[in-house]
């Protein structure tokens, strides 16, 4: 199973996220606030997938992922969207996103996103 970092800034969605991940057997490595500290933690944990929410105090996803893929570009990162955030998916995917996943989260929705990535 995947060693996953959970980057966003809510506590609840970490905490939702983090269930049906681990319920699914895969194992939480890290729980980062905003992109500078995921990036900080991505470097340290290197794990296989990150989910990053897109907006984020400090630092948001966006730039994150960039500088994430500067580090290392065969990094696998899924990116959380809310409603409404069409033009940041486009520019997501330019800057190597694997997978979107949008909030609210649904369970089989990211079992599925998991196991493409994967």
């Amino acid at each position: 199973m995947a060693r996953i970092l959970i980057v966003d800034d809510s506590k609840t969605s970490r905490k939702i996220l983090r269930g049906i991940l681990e319920e699914e057997g895969h194992e939480v490595v890290g729980e980062a606030v905003n992109g500078k500290d995921g990036i900080e933690q991505f470097q340290e944990l290197h794990p296989d997938i990150t989910t990053m929410d897109i907006t984020m105090p400090v630092m948001d996803g966006l730039e994150a992922l960039k500088l994430i893929m500067e580090y290392d570009n065969s990094a696998k990162i899924i990116m959380v969207t809310a409603a409404g955030q069409k033009t940041k998916m486009v520019d997501a995917i330019k800057y190597g996103a694997a997978e979107f996943l949008a909030k609210p989260f649904e369970a089989a929705q990211i079992i599925t996103i998991l196991k493409k990535v994967l």
